[in-house]
């Protein structure tokens, strides 16, 4: 079956008419199948437009050169190179009879516009702020994503807890409200989805209290109003990529901020400081692991934890004695060593008591070498901080530092 010819000049007279065929129905009149000639057009060669359209019904191509200075144009990115294929485009335009004038003359108007805002941005200096800020962009800069281990900032809303998303990174050495001490990335894995808030908090008091004693390894060097803060990934984070825990020491006062830096880690200090503090603070951390009830309540637990408590105390005391002590700290060491004989002897029994008034006895027996007039003789002696801490009484009873907060970045 052949497609009869546009009708005009060209068809031969005479010529039969196509067959009707059945069609759908509609509201409207279908158009005439071909275009008509130009009015007033003479001739057997009249010509016969065909708008958007060849002949038979094809599209008379866009121009892709015309497509391309309007991109360029919009983009302003290299503006000499959209201006030039403005132009191409609008002399192919004319010759090969193809669509697309209006897009090359606004991509070379939109370059143009272009080539003086960037002259104007090279003779200013504005150049160099747009790429500045294009690089703090892609890279985070003055945003929470961007922190790293030892950065100290202020919070634009001065409070490191709630939400926030931009920070203000400031020099250590002067005041701040927060230093990070770790960075913790969870593997894609650890959640199918995001946790939850809750879930969130409960890692990061897990992770971030057992990793701040590698950053500061004298918790006695800390200021008072210290506390483990961190910030966790929000649900809009989450679903973005974000896995990172941020760990970070804030003050606990209300607009208080720290002044220096609190980084003090095993590189810092001598072989006898390290052995000691590695001592002392790995029994710090099963006794933060009070049970929250009191013993009244369960004393189940807390005679597990009291045993706990009795297991790790023969365990620091046998690295302590096996370590060698130089010059005048072997002697308080060893005192301090034989207190912690003492408060063993009290935890296996309380591990044992078979009432609430027994552990209590055993229990307040067993914290008396903490912190006491014997531990500070031996810190004197091997050059550490010699300041009790002031601890918060937590509602467990039991006593710890102040507590952490948590912040959705």
């Amino acid at each position: 079956m052949s497609i009869p010819p546009p009708p005009g000049p060209h068809q031969p007279q005479g010529s039969p008419e196509p067959a009707q065929g059945p069609s759908a129905q509609g509201p409207y009149a279908p158009p005439p199948p071909y275009g008509h000639g130009v009015p007033g057009a003479q001739g057997p060669y009249a010509y016969h437009p065909y708008g958007a359209y060849g002949p038979y019904g094809r599209p008379v191509p866009v121009n892709g050169v015309a497509i391309g200075a309007l991109v360029l144009g919009i983009l302003c990115f290299v503006p000499a190179v959209g201006l030039v294929l403005g132009l191409i485009a609008l002399a192919q335009i004319k010759k090969r009879g193809e669509r697309g004038k209006g897009m090359a003359i606004a991509g070379s108007v939109l370059s143009s516009v272009g080539l003086v805002l960037w002259a104007l941005a090279l003779s200013t200096g504005g150049a160099s702020d747009f790429w500045d800020g294009f690089r703090e962009a892609a890279g985070g800069e003055g945003t929470a994503y961007s922190l790293e281990t030892g950065d100290c900032f202020d919070s634009p809303g001065g409070d490191l807890e709630g939400e926030t998303y931009d920070i203000d990174e400031v020099p250590c050495s002067g005041a701040h409200e927060a230093e990070v001490f770790a960075i913790v990335a969870l593997p894609d894995n650890t959640y199918p989805s995001y946790p939850g808030d809750d879930k969130l908090s409960r890692l990061a008091d897990d992770k971030c209290f057992g990793l701040q004693d590698r950053y500061a390894m004298d918790p006695w060097a800390l200021p008072d109003d210290a506390a483990v803060y961190y910030f966790i990934p929000s649900r809009e984070s989450w679903r973005f990529g974000d896995r990172a825990i941020t760990c970070m020491f804030g003050s606990t006062k209300d607009n208080g901020k720290l002044t220096g830096s609190l980084h003090n880690d095993a590189s810092m200090l001598d072989t006898d400081q390290v052995a000691f503090l590695t001592a002392v603070n790995t029994v710090d951390v099963t006794l933060y692991e009070e049970p929250e009830k009191y013993p009244e309540e369960d004393l189940a637990a807390n005679r597990a934890w009291a045993k706990d408590v009795h297991a790790v105390l023969g365990e620091q005391i046998e690295a302590l004695r096996g370590h060698r002590w130089e010059g005048d700290t072997e002697q308080p060491v060893t005192d301090l060593i034989d207190e912690m004989e003492d408060a063993r002897k009290e935890w296996a029994k309380a591990a044992v008591a078979k009432d609430a008034d027994t552990y209590y006895a055993h229990y307040d027996n067993g914290y008396e070498y903490i912190d006491g007039p014997t531990t500070v003789t031996a810190r004197e002696a091997l050059g550490l901080d010699t300041t009790v801490p002031m601890y918060e009484e937590d509602s467990s009873g039991g006593e710890e530092g102040a507590g952490a907060g948590g912040i959705d970045v």
